[in-house]
C-alpha cells in the first residue's frame, strides 16, 4: 500500500510510497524492456530510459511499484504500475486465470487496463485516485459507495464456471498448510482437525436458496480506489476473485475492518473495530437496494445473519493463508501471528454463531469456542 510532490499533495497513491532510486534494480530486465518500449511510444515523455521507481507499501502477496517518467513542462507525468508476484504465491491462485479475470473486468470498465506481462509479473494502468485508508471504510458515505460497488461487481457475468469455490479453496489451502507445517505447528493451529471444521461449516452455511455472485474475496481497504472528483470507486487486485456466496464476500469485507496494514505492526488485528449491528444493517440495506428496489426488513436481516456466519469461513481461510505465507513469502509481515489471531477469532465466535447440535451428533466438528 515521498515520491514526487504531486503525489504527496494530491494523495493519489495506490498505497503509501517510499522513494529510492535503487529500487530500479528490483525490476526484472524483461519488465524494464517492456516499460521502456511503452514509454517510447508516448510523445510527451522526455526520456523513456529515465524511470523513477517507487515501491508501494501495504502489499502482502506481491511487490508493487509505481513507475514514473518526467514529461514536457506543464504536462502531467506518465505513470504505470508494476506488480511482481510474490515467491511461492502460485499456491494461492492460478495466475493465468487471474489474468483472464483482469482482462474481462477491465473490458467491462471495472478496473485498470492490462499494459503488459512478463514472467514474474505484469504492468497495469495507474489509476489516478487514492487508495482508501483503514478509517475510510468505516465512513458511512464511503461505506455506502462500497456496498453499491460490491453489488455491481457481484453482478458481473464472468465467463467460465459459476460454481462456488470457497470450500475447495479452503481444502486446497489446508493441504498446503499441512504439507509446509511442522508437527508442532499442526498441533498448535489444530490443522489435524481442520478438515472436519471445513466440512462442518460447509454443511451449516450452504443453505438453499443462496445468493451466488462473482466475488472479490479480498475486499480490504487497500483494494479500493476513490476518485474524489467523480465520487466513484474502482475495485482492484483480483487474485482471489471467484464465484462464491455473496454473504461470504460481505463478511470478509467486514472482518477486514479489524486491520490496518499501514502501521508499525501491520499484522495486528483489532476486532473491536468490527462493524456494529447498525453499520452492518446499513451496508446490507444499501447493497440490496442499489439495483433500484428497496429491500424489506426481513431481507436485510436474513442477509445480515448469513454474513455473520460466513465470517467464520473468512477467519479459517485467512488463517490458512497466513500459515502458508509464513513458509513461502519473503515480504516483511508476521504471517504466523496474523494466522493465530484469525484462528483465535474463529474459535471464540463459533459457538455463538452456530448451533452445534448437529456437529456433536454427526461427529463433524471438534473443539469449542474457547479454543480448548
Amino acid at each position: 500500500m515521498g515520491a514526487a510532490e504531486e503525489l504527496v499533495n494530491q494523495i493519489v497513491l495506490q498505497n503509501d510510497v517510499i522513494d529510492d532510486e535503487n529500487y530500479l534494480a528490483c525490476l526484472p530486465d524483461e519488465a524494464k524492456k517492456i516499460l521502456k518500449s511503452l514509454a517510447s511510444k508516448w510523445e510527451n515523455v522526455l526520456d523513456a530510459n529515465a524511470l523513477e521507481v517507487i515501491p508501494l507499501k501495504g502489499a502482502m502477496t506481491n511487490e508493487v511499484f509505481q513507475i514514473k517518467w518526467q514529461t514536457k513542462e506543464g504536462e502531467m507525468s506518465r505513470k504505470v504500475l508494476v506488480r511482481i508476484y510474490g515467491e511461492g504465491t502460485d499456491i494461492f491462485f492460478d495466475r493465468d486465470n487471474e489474468i483472464r479475470t483482469f482482462a474481462f473486468i477491465s473490458k467491462n470498465g471495472q478496473g485498470p487496463r492490462l499494459l503488459g506481462r512478463f514472467a514474474q509479473g505484469r504492468l497495469e494502468e495507474f489509476i489516478r485516485a487514492r487508495t482508501l485508508s483503514a478509517p475510510d471504510i468505516r465512513d458511512p458515505s464511503i461505506s455506502a459507495l462500497i456496498a453499491s460497488k460490491m453489488k455491481e461487481f457481484h453482478d458481473l457475468d464472468m465467463p467460465g464456471s459459476k460454481n462456488v469455490y470457497l470450500w475447495d479453496r479452503l481444502r486446497n489451502w489446508l493441504i498446503e498448510a499441512r504439507r509446509l507445517s511442522s508437527p508442532e505447528e499442526i498441533e498448535t493451529f489444530r490443522l489435524d482437525i481442520m478438515d472436519k471444521e471445513i466440512s462442518f461449516l460447509e454443511n451449516e452455511l450452504s443453505v438453499s436458496p443462496e445468493r451466488i455472485g462473482f466475488c472479490h474475496n479480498d475486499l480490504q481497504y487497500g483494494n479500493i480506489m476513490l476518485d474524489e472528483v467523480t465520487d466513484s470507486l474502482t475495485i482492484i487486485d483480483y487474485e482471489y476473485a471467484s464465484y462464491n456466496p455473496i454473504a461470504y464476500d460481505i463478511a470478509n469485507h467486514f472482518t477486514e475492518m479489524a486491520a490496518n496494514y499501514h502501521t508499525e505492526t501491520p499484522h495486528v488485528l483489532d476486532f473491536t473495530k468490527y462493524p456494529h449491528l447498525e453499520e452492518r444493517r446499513r451496508f446490507v440495506q444499501t447493497y440490496l437496494s442499489s439495483s433500484g428496489e428497496k429491500a424489506s426488513d426481513n431481507e436485510v436481516q436474513q442477509l445480515v445473519d448469513e454474513v455473520e456466519k460466513y465470517t467464520l469461513a473468512s477467519h479459517l481461510l485467512w488463517g490458512l493463508w497466513g500459515i502458508i505465507s509464513e513458509h513461502v513469502n519473503k515480504i516483511d509481515f508476521d504471517y504466523k501471528e496474523y494466522a493465530e489471531q484469525r484462528f483465535q477469532e474463529y474459535w471464540s465466535k463459533k459457538n455463538n454463531l452456530l448451533s452445534h447440535d448437529r456437529s456433536s451428533n454427526d461427529n463433524v466438528s471438534l473443539g469449542n469456542g474457547n479454543g480448548t
